[in-house]
């Protein structure tokens, strides 16, 4: 039967992920237990003493061994925030480690192993000891229940008879060894958690990437459908009036709208694949036809809008669109309308659209200002609307721009 390397990653750990991460970091811990067990083997198979003291002493670490495992994993649990404090298992892991060390000090006075046996029994003991505790528990507290256990294991060393070079080799390896293993075992856990809120990060991040595509394609949308509906609506009108009075005007209106029609089905296909822009000439070019068939007198002068790069063409001929669209839906009244685009200085482009007939009330809450805020944004522009007596609205969008060589 043919197994895929996929198959294997699955059953071994499934797919990449932080729960696989710590599916491997208490795998590890699991090989470290391992290798305690290990060593107390050894250390049973090697000493002379006893078969029922060699029996207790394998019992006793092999209870160490698999205690450690079930800290290390509920440590891990609420070092991650998802469960308790495991008060009670680290309780019996100090006192199975404490009874170890009282057993191995009165093997030692006893007679009954040597002074080399007792050193390689705590050096083991204590250094496997000393990583879940830190995990569990608060960091100093932990630290203070390590150190606490290591000297009073290292002081009933002493008053058991270990001394000279075995006791010197003792004192300088557990120093050495129950830091690092404290240390390995707060970093596992370290890296554990940072795995988890990468992968947490990574995930709002996409939830945010999909809710900018959102607000992109509605303001697109927006931006996109207002000025043609607004057109349809007022040559539909128009055209309602001049057939009621039998005038043949009317079918030429009516064509129009249909080509608007048209032109709005192929703007939103554009609008879905994300690839539309708004071209500058075109633009302006439309809101003189579309302003003069609203009765609206329109004075465009164009300036420097052959020399702007794409980017900033683009961004002024939204604001164009939009601006229009506000003209046509709300000025009551408008009988003039002005757009000026112009340099302000070497380094800005500066679009002034001016109209008559605002009105006196405050704008409502729609987004197609918000929309051309966001986007001059992106190109380092601004957007300001002031509003004068008489009726006076003025438009003004600005964008900074460097003129090729």
């Amino acid at each position: 039967m043919n197994t895929s390397v996929e198959d294997w990653v699955e059953r071994l750990g499934g797919p990449d992920g932080p729960d696989r991460y710590r599916r491997y970091a208490v795998g590890s811990v699991g090989f470290l237990a391992l290798g305690e067990v290990a060593l107390w083997t050894v250390w049973v198979v090697r000493t002379d003493t006893e078969a029922p003291v060699l029996a207790s002493v394998a019992a006793l670490g092999l209870a160490h061994a698999v205690i450690q495992v079930l800290l290390w994993r509920a440590a891990l649990m609420h070092y991650l925030g998802a469960g308790p404090r495991p008060g009670g298992l680290v309780a019996l892991y100090t006192v199975v480690t404490v009874t170890m060390t009282v057993l191995g000090c009165v093997l030692l006075s006893s007679g009954r192993i040597e002074d080399g046996d007792l050193t390689a029994y705590l050096l083991w003991l204590l250094m496997y000891y000393a990583g879940p505790p830190v995990l569990a528990m608060k960091l100093r507290s932990g630290a203070a229940l390590v150190a606490v256990v290591t000297i009073g294991s290292l002081a009933g060393a002493v008053v058991a008879g270990l001394a000279g070079e075995p006791l010197a080799l003792a004192i300088g390896s557990i120093v050495l060894m129950v830091p690092f293993m404290a240390t390995a075992s707060m970093a596992s856990g370290w890296s554990v958690r940072l795995v988890e809120e990468l992968a947490a990060a990574r995930g709002t991040q996409a939830r945010l990437a999909v809710a900018e595509e959102r607000l992109r394609f509605g303001r697109d949308l927006h931006d996109v459908l207002g000025r043609n509906l607004a057109v349809v609506a007022l040559k539909s009108e128009l055209a309602a009036q001049l057939a009621q009075r039998g005038r043949p005007e009317a079918v030429d209106h009516m064509v129009e709208v249909q080509r608007i029609a048209r032109d709005s089905q192929r703007e939103i296909r554009s609008v879905v694949r994300g690839y539309r822009t708004a071209d500058l000439h075109t633009e302006l070019a439309g809101a003189r036809s579309v302003l003069e068939a609203a009765g609206i007198e329109s004075r465009i002068e164009y300036g420097p809008a052959d020399r702007l790069p794409a980017d900033v063409q683009s961004a002024l001929g939204w604001v164009v669109r939009e601006g229009t669209t506000n003209v046509l839906r709300h000025a009551q009244g408008a009988s003039t309308c002005t757009m000026s685009l112009r340099t302000a200085g070497p380094t800005e482009a500066l679009l002034v659209m001016e109209n008559d007939g605002a009105s006196d009330a405050e704008p409502g809450a729609g987004t197609g200002l918000a929309g051309l805020r966001e986007r001059l944004t992106g190109l380092d522009g601004t957007l300001t609307t002031e509003k004068y007596p008489g009726g006076t609205f003025r438009l003004t969008a600005r964008i900074p721009w460097e003129e090729a060589a």
